[in-house]
């Protein structure tokens, strides 16, 4: 389960509410043991080996805890004596290892709490300020919705709607683009490769042009929930 968890998009994480810390104490570490870290960014730490030379460390602002002998320390615990280290962000000696490790994956990850028709109001009040949980009844299928729409916002997809000229657009099967690559070249390889091959221009409506319809080139950015008309030549 781990394995296949290292290669996911998001993982969820089903707790009971009545008893959530202590399983999802269990689980975390599970998991840290595998080299996953939940809802974090890979530390911003610049770390290469080189030949001769020795340690040398630049730090581009203050570190509370690394520092020349700590980082040596570290490094020699790999057999490494000589690399160049650049600490962009204040890190921590477990962001070194991660760095030096090189096998660490981050994953955005939701805590599921199930069972909420068993807490009073107040209770949970409490647990939608919680960061990266959502509260549900999987027996009365409450809050699903708000479950549905926080997967939507941490998978970052974007859904983009075509509409066939003289037609009214197709919302009932979008196509779905990764929130980093969401250009009109992205999406007509999506469609078909040699779709960019035909592509004259593209009509776009929605919050990613001006007005609406908008004739745009290949390297336009749509946003979500957009609808294009592809132009061939």
């Amino acid at each position: 389960v781990s394995s296949v968890a290292r290669t996911c998009n998001l993982i969820l994480i089903v707790l009971d509410v009545l008893k959530p810390l202590g399983h999802k104490k269990i689980i975390e570490n599970e998991l840290e043991g595998f080299g996953i870290r939940l809802n974090s960014k890979p530390p911003n730490i610049g770390f290469k080996k080189k030949d001769k030379g020795g340690i040398n460390l630049t730090a581009t602002c203050p570190q509370s805890e690394l520092d020349a002998e700590t980082v040596k320390s570290i490094l020699a615990e790999y057999k490494i004596h000589n690399a160049d280290v650049t600490l962009r962000s204040d890190a921590t000696a477990d962001d070194l290892i991660d760095v030096v490790e090189g096998n660490r994956v981050y994953i955005p990850c939701i805590y599921v709490l199930n069972k909420i028709d068993q807490i009073s109001i107040e209770e949970l009040d409490i647990i939608y300020k919680v960061p990266h949980c959502v509260p549900i009844s999987a027996h009365h299928r409450w809050n699903f919705d708000d479950l549905l729409e926080k997967i939507w916002d941490y998978l970052k997809l974007v859904r983009i709607y075509t509409k066939p000229k003289g037609q009214l657009p197709d919302y009932t099967s979008p196509v779905v683009l990764p929130y980093s690559r969401t250009t009109v070249e992205d999406f007509c390889m999506k469609i078909h490769k040699n779709l960019i091959k035909e592509f004259k221009y593209a009509l776009v409506w929605g919050l990613s042009v001006k007005h609406n319809p908008q004739k745009v080139g290949k390297d336009h950015t749509l946003e979500d929930e957009d609808v294009i008309q592809i132009v061939k030549k």
